[in-house]
């Protein structure tokens, strides 16, 4: 099961299975829902549900669908690593995972029972069984509706979330999600009084719990062995998988191990078995992956720059979503890719970071940092499109990456460079130190990416930086969904003039000496120069650096 279970293509059978089951749990909310118009009403709906899930096509799609959703649920549990999870999928889990044991009786006493004993039970006599009989059964049965619908409405989130009209219709799908269980509870309430009423009358009694409508004693013992078996079973079963994961992590514990090497020198060595998402995962290394490591979003996929070769060949779900990104020769989805032996890995997209500013308008000090990379234009001149998209990308996404680090958010990004803003969630004093960090790991980032790449350029990657800070407003503007971050003030446009001031100094960063004397730093090995901005009057004094990764110390504690 390990190599099929490593498939997009058992994905798509397990989306496919949960797509039938959430549909039949959807279709019996809307029958209980019926209970707020009569039982009779209840009644005609069970008509069609039986139709549809009772003939051969719909019993064969139920139980293959059930059967599958509970192997592939105990195969994840056993697959996916636990840093691997985040708090939905593990929410989501636990909830599938119980709804076996919480339908157990219900579907031992209706499907079973109809299709060993042929008992046929409609509304009426499970409403009774929950309201007069055995009330505990129905508040069961309550949980299951309620698990069930919750656990299958976080799977439709995770599948729909990338589709791009989701978020449009997000809020009419939560209506939908909150409103039909709502309705299915009260209508279930509704017909549990009704019954409850009639079951007074001794002449309703004898016409609906005959024993061809609520079964022989005999027959219900049987059906409640069985119903004990399978609690018993089930939770075994998860005991077996969970065993085998601790099997599993003894071997690979003292098994043969990995190393995937990333492009600022970090590494992650983990068991042989482990996808390079886990690894980075396991390492702590940050790695974008939108879908959560299911090969649905090919935003964690990776260039393989050295080692692990040949590669293992990719599945036919991986191929098709590199061939819809139009992924190069050795481009592959971290989440899919177990490599065999050492290897290093350029991730293409960089990690995405978390924007603490405000949407509507704020004054606040802030130190603005203008990142740009040098002869972008004659790189792509030079090369095929591809491999220049793929060089600026990923020295984008170096600086990206150190602007994070450093605490900054990145709120522009200009083709070859960036814009980033400090101070968003900062002090201005500790908004300027992060600035200087933030120049400093830019770099060392571009240094790491020029050896990673040293085989793949004529000449390193050159970058200027330019480093302001003043008073702004900062926020959103915009038309309805159409708003973007920006901030009004003179950081970033005097930013941008000393980035240009790069070339004249031959260096690779000019920094104000505000900002220097805000964040407490005496840089006084760098030279003190005083220029010209446009647009500004006056002088402004700049420290000039010849190499960002060779700032002060201090500047990067």
């Amino acid at each position: 099961m390990g190599g099929i279970g490593r498939t997009i293509g058992v994905r798509r059978i397990r989306l496919a299975a949960g797509l039938v089951l959430f549909t039949y749990v959807a279709l019996h909310l809307v029958n209980h829902a019926l209970g707020n118009v009569s039982v009779a009403a209840m009644e005609a709906g069970l008509v069609a549900q039986v139709f549809l899930w009772q003939g051969a096509l719909g019993t064969v799609a139920l139980y293959a669908a059930l059967t599958t959703h509970l192997t592939l649920g105990l195969w994840a549990l056993y697959e996916r690593r636990h840093f691997g999870w985040t708090r939905s999928e593990v929410t989501q889990l636990v909830l599938g995972l119980s709804i076996p044991l919480l339908i157990a009786n219900h579907v031992t006493g209706t499907r079973i029972s109809f299709a060993v004993f042929g008992t046929e039970k409609g509304y009426a006599q499970e409403l009774y069984s929950f309201w007069v009989g055995t009330p505990w059964l129905g508040v069961v049965q309550v949980v299951a509706l309620i698990v069930a619908w919750i656990h299958g409405c976080i799977g439709m989130t995770l599948w729909l979330r990338l589709k791009p009209w989701f978020a449009r219709a997000m809020p009419l799908l939560l209506t939908a999600a909150v409103l039909l269980p709502v309705l299915a509870l009260l209508g279930f309430f509704q017909g549990g009084r009704a019954i409850r009423a009639l079951a007074q009358d001794p002449a309703w009694r004898a016409a609906n719990l005959t024993p061809g409508q609520v079964g022989l004693p005999a027959h219900n013992a049987v059906l409640a062995a069985w119903r004990d078996a399978w609690l018993a079973a089930w939770p075994g079963l998860i005991g077996l998988v969970l065993l085998a994961r601790g099997v599993r992590a003894w071997r690979e514990r003292h098994g043969a191990a990995i190393r995937v090497t990333y492009p600022d020198g970090r590494s992650a060595r983990v068991p042989r078995g482990f996808s390079v998402l886990e690894a980075s995962r396991a390492a702590g290394i940050t790695h974008t992956s939108i879908c959560g490591g299911r090969g649905r979003c090919s935003t964690c996929r990776v260039r393989v720059i050295a080692g692990a070769e040949p590669l293992p060949t990719p599945a036919p779900g991986e191929q098709a979503v590199l061939a819809r990104v139009q992924a190069g020769p050795g481009v592959r989805l971290a989440c899919q890719l177990r490599p065999t032996t050492d290897l290093a890995v350029v991730p293409l997209l960089p990690a995405g970071n978390v924007r603490r500013a405000p949407k509507t308008g704020e004054e606040r000090f802030i130190v603005a940092l203008v990142a740009d990379m040098r002869n972008s234009v004659r790189l792509a001149e030079t090369r095929l499109p591809f491999d220049a998209v793929f060089i600026v990308e990923r020295f984008v996404a170096a600086v990206a990456e150190a602007v994070t680090a450093a605490g900054g958010e990145v709120t522009h990004f200009t083709g070859d460079g960036l814009i980033a803003t400090f101070g968003l969630a900062a002090t201005p004093a500790a908004a300027a130190r992060q600035a200087v960090a933030g120049v400093a790991r830019i770099g060392t980032g571009v240094a790491a990416l020029n050896r990673a790449l040293a085989g793949a350029l004529p000449a390193p990657i050159h970058f200027g930086i330019g480093v302001h800070g003043s008073a702004a407003v900062v926020g959103e503007i915009g038309i309805g969904t159409a708003r973007v971050f920006t901030t009004l003030g003179d950081a970033t446009n005097t930013a941008a003039r000393l980035e240009a001031l790069c070339k004249e100094f031959q260096c690779e960063a000019v920094i104000s000496e505000d900002v220097c004397r805000l964040a407490g730093l005496q840089l006084t090995a760098l030279p003190l120069h005083e220029v010209v901005v446009r647009g500004r009057s006056g002088l402004l004094a700049v420290r000039t650096a010849a190499r960002a990764a060779g700032l002060a110390a201090e500047a990067v504690a």
